[in-house]
């Protein structure tokens, strides 16, 4: 079993040891460091290797096996004058927000932290930044982390540091496949060689099974013989860039995307707004047979889904109680009585919900955000918050008239007053495969769930029309034509008809 504490430690499992120590090149001679120990679990293997001279530090007492010379003091603030051919581990993770005060108080000592980090970033951050300094020249690195760093912002003065110093040689990517149990993130096992002088293209390996790794399985990735691998080699990452595991096909389609959109991005031409929060859905969803007052008739809404959405469309539509009114529960049941007979065996749930510092009554919706921009009179576009891409070359952006409302599983997008095209236009390019290429590769990803939040549909690269120019303008109505077409057949062929003229006009 795994455990986690203060010290934000995963003891790694003998696969996955026996696979890192297996990527080492230097000879068995050559120094080792293992700066997070644990209970040795590297130190074991790489004795087992025939691997003798090893150092390792533990801050945690409890966790040292007698059986390895561990120095007993934290890694972060030990002052270490020697340089090491190899260093290896499972460096620990640990979020700003749970870092405790007397790590945070070390950190705020070390000229790397405070000069590559911030608070945004993890633990881990440290141990990487702290190694590299530590390698000899043409050292190697092999750590297993969280992938997350490759992508964020606040990373990138690390990943540069890393560039400045030597360069990637391999990633082995392991998605949604469980490393460590009870742990539901992406992992990555990297191999970095500190040399500034040579540059050669990262050889990378992407497995895709969510069953639990077995030696097998490892031995058939090592073998480039994994029927659930991609293999394919590109070229160093570049600074003051994500660092992003595509191949160069797709990445230069990506970059060609980017580039026929000229900087503009879909935070300039749409609202971009997260459902409003009930708090309870299931209270608030009213029977399907049931006869409203005329008052009830007034105050409700139709909700679509995430579930019921489509490219372009939609199935189901649910109705929701909606009363806005301040009124008292007298009233209330008075005035609504159909609605407030729902509600009441509910009622006990709905007044511990999270109240958003407001006096919430049981009938009132916990969180109306963004209910100004969805009462707008005006087509919108839905997607779900979140969408898992297994299996799928697609998102789902459906169409969808004025009178229909998100809730917190659905986010809306509406046209700003300057916008030119056509809202069946924008859900085209959002339902293509370039966008769907480039919110894979440079979107907020956890595994195989890509999220669909303010921020990440804001920076979508968007395509202007010029509705000057002739052909632009008979080519975006042409996408506006068949996605119409789309709507009402689904016939499977006219979404790579759409790609097809939305490529023409990319020039890709």
């Amino acid at each position: 079993m795994v455990e986690k504490n203060k010290y934000g430690q995963y003891m790694t499992p003998e696969l996955i040891t026996d696979f890192m120590v297996g990527l080492i090149e230097h000879d068995k001679s050559s120094s080792c460091l293992e700066p997070a120990c644990g209970e040795g679990a590297f130190c074991a293997k790489l004795n087992e290797y025939g691997y003798k001279n090893i150092t390792a530090y533990e801050i945690d007492k409890s966790l040292i096996n007698k059986k390895f010379n561990v120095i007993n003091k934290s890694f972060v603030s030990s002052e270490i004058k020697d340089k090491f051919d190899v260093i290896i581990g499972n460096p620990p993770y640990i979020r700003w927000k749970n870092i405790e005060e007397k790590l945070k108080s070390e950190l705020s000592g070390s000229y790397l932290w405070n000069n590559y980090c911030n608070s945004l970033c993890d633990y881990s951050s440290i141990f990487i930044l702290k190694s590299v300094d530590l390698l000899k020249e043409n050292g190697e690195l092999i750590f297993i982390t969280p992938d997350y760093w490759f992508s964020t912002t606040h990373a990138q003065k690390m990943r540069n540091y890393l560039l400045d110093n030597g360069y990637i040689k391999e990633i082995y990517h392991f998605n949604e496949t469980p490393i460590f149990d009870k742990v539901k993130i992406s992992f990555v096992i990297f191999k970095y060689i500190k040399n500034k002088k040579i540059k050669p293209d990262i050889q990378i390996t992407k497995y895709f099974s969510k069953s639990k790794l077995t030696k097998d399985d490892l031995c058939d990735i090592i073998a480039k013989k994994s029927e659930n691998a991609q293999y394919f080699s590109i070229p160093q990452f570049e600074k003051n860039s994500k660092w992003i595991l595509a191949d160069v096909e797709t990445m230069n389609n990506i970059k060609k995307y980017e580039k026929a959109c000229k900087n503009d991005t879909f935070e300039d031409f749409l609202e971009i707004g997260n459902g409003m929060v009930s708090g309870f859905d299931k209270a608030f969803q009213l029977p399907e047979k049931i006869v409203l007052n005329e008052n009830e008739k007034k105050n409700y809404i139709k909700v679509i889904k995430a579930k019921n959405l489509k490219q372009y469309s939609f199935a189901e539509v649910t109705n929701y109680i909606f009363v806005k009114n301040n009124i008292d529960e007298k009233t209330f049941k008075k005035d609504f009585n159909d609605f407030y007979k729902c509600l009441l065996p509910y009622k006990e749930d709905l007044l511990k919900r999270y109240n958003y510092e407001k006096d919430l009554k049981f009938w009132q919706w916990a969180f109306l955000r963004n209910y100004n921009l969805f009462k707008r009179k005006e087509q919108r576009i839905f997607c779900p918050c979140k969408e898992r891409i297994t299996n799928k070359n697609r998102f789902r952006f459906a169409v969808v008239p004025s009178q229909y409302y998100p809730t917190q599983d659905v986010t809306a997008l509406l046209k700003k007053e300057n916008t030119q095209e056509d809202i069946r236009y924008i859900a085209a390019l959002l339902n293509s495969k370039y966008v769907f290429d480039w919110l894979c590769n440079n979107g907020t990803r956890k595994g195989d769930i890509i999220e669909f939040s303010y921020k990440p549909v804001a920076s979508i690269p968007y395509r202007k029309i010029d509705f000057s120019d002739k052909k632009e303008k008979a080519l975006h109505d042409k996408i506006v034509q068949l996605a119409d077409r789309y709507s009402e057949k689904e016939d499977i062929s006219d979404l790579d008809k759409i790609d097809n003229v939305i490529k023409e006009l990319l020039k890709i």
